[in-house]
């Protein structure tokens, strides 16, 4: 059982080990009523299917019920073309079946691919 766990969280420091990997310059985009959100100019890459991927930092905006919510990390893929996301994996925990959803009235999420599909590509 031990030896099963250990497994586990290699196999999830592996995952998330390439994200991890360079330099991180967070860029915020323009906050809303939802809160705040970053992006890592670092981290921006193309994945083996084509598209665009990229860390992202969302943070909520705070309510009178706590005093600092807490913010939770995100690798999204991103289909430039059709402005598209789906969420890779949040805080580290992989999500298999994500599925594309548009980014709708939410402005985070479309500042966010407009800054991410225009952003260039590493060389």
């Amino acid at each position: 059982m031990i030896r099963a766990g250990l497994v586990l969280i290699l196999a999830l420091l592996c995952w998330v080990a390439p994200v991890l990997a360079g330099p991180v310059e967070w860029i915020e985009v323009p906050a809303t009523d939802a809160g705040q959100q970053w992006w890592d100019r670092g981290s921006v890459r193309i994945d083996r299917d084509g598209y665009r991927t990229v860390l992202s930092r969302f943070t909520p905006a705070a309510t009178d019920d706590e005093d600092q919510p807490s913010g939770e990390l995100y690798v999204m893929q991103l289909d430039c073309s059709q402005e598209l996301y789906r969420d890779k994996q949040v805080n580290g925990l992989p999500r298999f079946r994500a599925q594309w959803q548009p980014a709708g009235d939410d402005g985070l999420i479309t500042s966010v691919i407009k800054a991410v599909c225009t952003e260039p590509l590493p060389s």
